[in-house]
């Protein structure tokens, strides 16, 4: 756990764990429940992408990744907030699937690097196609945003291989948008750079 202790510390110091992204001024502070989830599971801000983070563990098990020992797994708690409703968009290298604990529903909106997109809902209500896991795979982009009216929503996180701070990747520029506008009816211009958020690259 010291090690991941550590994990956050790192992406505090790397993207700059200063000032507050993804926070809405003009929203309410977490309802009860959130900052009691928050409070109890040692939820911290995430620098960069927004939310709050908790770090569980990883595995005792290693997998070679180009050359070097990787945990087969890692895992996070992950939480969106009425304040913080964003988590903006990022590419990692290992397989992410969420799990929804509690709260939401979350729209994910993942890029694949073969210029696809898809638009999926974590949630509850399957009758309305809501799913509640998602699996993201290695190497694509993506973004997720809290549904208007939703409170917060909890989640679970596992990454595979484990997560380490350099495979990962924080903002795109224009040269990004370019590739996937157009490419749904929800990817405008607008909407894509509103994934992006504060991590805008020139």
């Amino acid at each position: 756990m010291a090690r991941y202790a550590a994990v956050i510390f790192s992406l505090a110091v790397i993207f700059g764990f200063q000032a507050v992204p993804g926070q809405r001024s003009d929203a309410p502070e977490p309802s009860a429940r959130a900052r009691q989830l928050i409070r109890m599971l040692k939820l911290e801000v995430l620098p960069k992408e927004s939310g709050y983070l908790g770090i569980i563990g990883k595995s005792a098990q290693e997998v070679q990744v180009s050359g070097r020992s990787l945990a087969v797994q890692s895992q996070n708690y992950y939480m969106l907030t009425s304040n913080r409703p964003i988590n903006f968009l990022h590419w990692l290298a290992p397989d992410d699937t969420h799990i929804l604990i509690e709260g939401g529903p979350v729209d994910y909106f993942i890029f694949h690097p073969d210029g696809t997109v898809e638009e999926i809902t974590l949630g509850m209500n399957l009758a309305r196609g809501e799913r509640p896991v998602i699996a993201v795979p290695g190497g694509c982009w993506k973004a997720l945003r809290l549904h208007k009216g939703a409170q917060y929503a909890l989640m679970a996180n596992t990454l595979s291989p484990e997560f380490t701070p350099d495979r990962v990747r924080i903002g795109e520029g224009e040269t990004w948008v370019k590739r996937y506008v157009g490419k749904a009816p929800w990817a405008t211009e607008s909407f894509l750079r509103e994934m992006i958020g504060p991590n805008w690259q020139p």
